[in-house]
């Protein structure tokens, strides 16, 4: 049935917003037309029409979405060498060494996160296995990138003792290692959006580190109809989207349907965890006057929100650190701009309420918090503000808004709810278990409006859905993890199973 246009959904059980409309728990089905729900009654009510989809008392909820994903960096994982299990800087080199190279004689490898590790990347350590091959691991957090002599060289970059670059130097390092033939590019994004229809998604906003609008342009041309996008402009761009009059929510230019719209600015404010850059009102351990870095003064921040507000962008500003969070929040203040803040992962008592006062919405990755419980209670074990804070955000009544940063985690919502709701992974105990949010939130937090304005199943809703094969509101936290996705449906059209 891909591709097929939906008209009738029979037996299923509605799990997701919506339900408390509802007059019973037991199956209901739905009449679907234009792309929207236009009834809802008990099995057995309605008279079938068009297509028929038989959900065979399967459980519904809205289309999930994931709000932050770098949507080409997470199609070419599976063409990289995977480092997210190494544990010392040694071991990372000796894998590359024995790497293949790609088409353009480069070794790349990705997902390394070297907060813990005895001992430092160094260039001297890589280039001795190495040699001339230009090797590239890539962190996890994408805010460095560990380099041998020869990709420096490759590069025009001046090599450092480290063999580290961080932060800006690291992203147009990404950029250039991610930028390839488009046909090449455009079937990798497509593969990932089929992947992500597998486990519910109908939506996701992208924020690659690129000029985004052409790209875009591009595969809608060529027929990408799999999820709804929404793409961000980041600042070194902001004056070419205002001249070429980009405002959020509009439909890509060239396009065929609605599904791929205009996003937000994106800024990225200060640094991560991982790297010891994220902006923080502490310095790090051993480290004194190391703060971690605003790579946009709030002055700057000011101006650019200002700009993009004045001209229909909406703002997704990173900020990690709590002094970031501050800035970042201020900004929002000042300016008046809507949006979110991306990651909010150390967060001040006091700026945790500002977040439902400014109508600022968290988006943020549940999974961060568990790759990360490690470093976070050894690196920020003396900061003050609370590290990733979602019930805090969510008793507060700040919108929460889930997402896996892909490739810094994998891009699966249900992965996400877990991590939120249980606050654990692969056996271990919970960590820090008062920050859980129940499921409900959680299932909200992943709907295309949030945690505080969920897609919900009702007439007149989108009819972009999901029929999964359990009851996620009764699933513990490896059910949940592993939630059989039976059918996806964007605007009614069938993308995944069924």
């Amino acid at each position: 049935m891909i591709g097929e246009q939906v008209g009738f959904v029979r037996a299923v059980r509605v799990a997701g917003p919506g339900r408390e409309f509802l007059p019973t728990p037991e199956p209901v089905d739905l009449v679907l037309a234009g792309g929207l729900i236009v009834d809802i009654a008990p099995t057995g009510n309605l008279r079938p029409t068009g297509v028929v989809l038989d959900g065979e008392g399967g459980w519904l909820l809205p289309g999930l979405w994931d709000h932050h994903v770098h949507a080409l960096q997470w199609a070419l994982v599976a063409d990289r060498v995977p480092l997210g299990e190494v544990s010392t800087a040694r071991e990372a080199a000796a894998i590359m060494a024995l790497a293949p190279t790609d088409d353009e004689g480069r070794r790349i490898g990705a997902g390394f996160r070297d907060g813990l590790w005895p001992d430092a990347p160094s260039l001297d350590l890589l280039d001795g296995v190495t040699g001339e091959v230009p090797t590239y691991l890539i962190n996890a957090d994408v805010h460095s990138v560990w380099m041998n002599s020869a990709a420096f060289r490759r590069e025009g970059f001046e090599p450092a003792a480290s063999g580290v670059v961080v932060e800006e130097d690291a992203f147009e390092i990404s950029r250039r290692v991610n930028a390839g033939a488009p046909d090449a590019a455009d079937r990798a994004v497509e593969r990932m959006a089929r992947a992500a229809a597998a486990r519910g998604i109908v939506g996701l906003v992208d924020l690659d580190m690129t000029w985004n609008d052409e790209p875009w342009q591009r595969r809608v041309v060529r027929g990408f109809d799999t999820v709804r996008v929404s793409y961000g402009t980041y600042p070194q761009d902001l004056d070419r989207a205002i001249a070429e009059g980009l405002r959020t929510g509009d439909p890509v230019r060239g396009a065929t349907n609605d599904l791929v719209r205009v996003g937000p600015l994106k800024a990225i404010t200060d640094g991560s965890l991982g790297t010891r850059t994220a902006a923080c009102a502490h310095h790090y351990p051993g480290e004194v006057g190391n703060h971690g870095l605003l790579t946009v003064p709030p002055e700057q921040l000011v101006d650019l929100m200002t700009r993009a507000t004045a001209a229909g962008l909406e703002c997704a500003i990173h900020a990690i650190g709590d002094l970031a969070n501050a800035h970042a929040l201020d900004a929002y203040a000042r300016t008046g701009a809507v949006g979110t803040i991306e990651h909010a992962q150390l967060v001040a008592h006091a700026d945790i309420p500002r977040f439902a006062r400014l109508g600022v919405a968290a988006s943020v990755q549940p999974e961060h918090a568990l790759d990360d419980r490690d470093m976070t209670d050894a690196i920020w074990a003396e900061q003050s503000a609370q590290p990733y804070p979602l019930r805090a955000l969510a008793d507060s009544g700040a919108n929460l808004r889930f997402g896996s940063d892909a490739p810094v985690a994998p891009l699966d919502p249900w992965a996400a709810m877990a991590s939120a709701v249980f606050r654990t992974r692969d056996g271990r105990e919970a960590w820090q278990p008062h920050q859980r949010v129940d499921i409900d939130t959680a299932i909200a937090a992943s709907t295309a409006g949030g945690s505080t304005a969920p897609a919900e199943i009702s007439p007149g809703a989108l009819a972009d859905l999901v029929i999964v094969g359990a009851d996620p509101r009764t699933a513990d936290e490896r059910g949940l993890r592993a939630m059989p996705v039976r059918a996806t449906l964007v605007a009614g059209r069938v993308t995944h199973g069924a």
